[in-house]
């Protein structure tokens, strides 16, 4: 045994690599998988000695995962009160033709999206879309396309709407409020923050909509409008944005625990359930927390303590050193190559992961080459984010689509979904990257 601890302590950033390589290899070939892979390969960190066991507990972020896990409650609660399909419906009645009809499908999915995970507002407003289209008797493929890429674009734009927006706030310590409005620690002044920068990419990319569906001309008018009798779940979800407004505004001298917004989010979802227990109304209860993706939850849990364990053995400082040397110490040059190694990156890998890793080495990055921190977090966001749109496979809003599409009958080829998403997501990408430049590339 100590022969093989030596050996262990002796090839400790070797090994730490290969098991970081196998771990992903794994979970692009067994996506099902996934979160038993990044489990079983953190345990493999702390049995090796890689990762001493009492650095598991501060390895997890467990402010992210309160965040993601209190949304994901209340968020299942808002689609079940029907209330989404509510406002689809206003803004059908306003819409003169088809055309628009999609186009305000498309805006409504990614609005909602800002705050509600991209997969649900797909299964909340794809099934309108598909109403419609059976009514003015034309194929649902493009507007469901339409509908998920804009869902997943806005997912970057507020704290609460996207688990990689989660992720960089706990990397970078950024509260709900940064995400519209940002003055980092030492800047002279505030800047811009990710949801104008998404914002500008979102009015780019639905231009390229408007060209797409400029022929789409028909009627439509909807024959039954939805009937919402629960209005607590509104509630709920507008109390816990109001809730992570108010805590970012509250000033550090309160000292305030580092997990505060995930308490927020978890809180408020817990008085929610505990609203439909004094109601007896147990069967929401069981809806909440059942719809609630334990998967995904778990898959972060062994991230945070696999990268942990790379950036003990050093890999995350190798991973920033290559990044560095690519890039020749120029710092625009480095960005560029974050921001579209991202949307290639993304285009086929899950961004989950891949942003779980990036953050940690652009800080060292940062660190290391003097270049401000935000423009390079801002920057792999906006790639990780909007990438994932090149490709049907790219996003889990995507993938949502597509299955909605396949359960109606049509199979979506990848150049149908490609015709539309390559435009749409290089003009959003392209329309980011600029703004991100100009606004954070002298602030750090």
């Amino acid at each position: 045994m100590p022969v093989l601890s030596n050996l262990i302590k002796e090839n400790t950033l070797i090994i730490a690599v290969v098991l970081f390589v196998l771990t992903y290899v794994g979970m692009l070939v067994f996506a099902k998988a996934r979160a038993y892979i990044a489990l079983g390969s953190a345990a493999l960190f702390v049995l090796l000695g890689i990762l001493p066991w009492r650095e598991l507990p501060g390895a997890v972020n467990w402010n992210v995962l309160l965040m993601i896990a209190g949304t994901m409650g209340t968020v299942s609660l808002f689609i079940e009160s029907k209330m989404p399909a509510k406002m689809a419906d206003w803004l059908i009645d306003k819409s003169p033709n088809l055309k628009w009809a999609v186009i305000l499908l498309s805006i409504f999915s990614g609005v909602i999206s800002a705050f509600v995970d991209n997969v649900a507002t797909v299964l909340m407003v794809a099934p309108v879309a598909v109403g419609i289209a059976k009514k003015v008797k034309v194929s649902p493929v493009p507007s469901i396309i339409a509908i998920s890429i804009a869902s997943n674009l806005q997912g970057a734009a507020t704290l609460v709407g996207d688990t990689t927006a989660i992720l960089l706030a706990g990397e970078a310590n950024m509260n709900f409020s940064d995400f519209f409005f940002f003055r980092p620690d030492g800047a002279a002044r505030w800047g811009v923050g990710m949801f104008w920068i998404v914002q500008l990419a979102f009015l780019a990319a639905t231009a390229v909509l408007f060209v797409f569906f400029r022929k789409e001309k028909q009627p439509i008018k909807l024959q039954e409008h939805t009937v919402v009798k629960d209005y607590l779940p509104t509630a709920l979800l507008l109390s816990t944005i109001l809730g992570l407004i108010l805590v970012s505004f509250l000033p550090e001298s309160i000292h305030l625990p580092k997990e505060i917004n995930g308490i927020v989010c978890m809180g408020i979802f817990l008085i929610g359930a505990l609203i439909y227990g004094l109601r007896r109304d147990i069967p929401k209860i069981k809806i909440a927390f059942k719809e609630m993706d334990y998967f995904t939850l778990l898959l972060l849990a062994g991230l945070f303590i696999v990268i942990q364990g790379i950036s003990e053995a050093g890999v995350i400082e190798k991973i920033g050193d290559i990044f560095r040397m690519l890039s020749a110490g120029n710092v625009f040059v480095l960005y560029t190559l974050v921001v579209w190694f991202s949307v290639i990156v993304s285009a086929f890998v899950d961004n989950i992961p891949y942003t779980a890793t990036m953050l940690p080495v652009i800080t060292i990055l940062s660190a290391k080459m003097g270049a401000p921190a935000y423009v390079l977090y801002f920057g792999l966001l906006s790639g990780a984010t909007l990438g994932g749109n090149l490709t049907p496979i790219g996003a889990s809003a995507n993938i949502a689509g597509l299955g909605i599409l396949r359960k109606e009958g049509y199979t979506v080829k990848a150049w149908d979904f490609m015709k539309i998403s390559i435009p749409y997501t290089l003009v959003a990408v392209l329309a980011g990257y600029v703004l991100v430049w100009v606004c954070w590339s002298h602030v750090g």
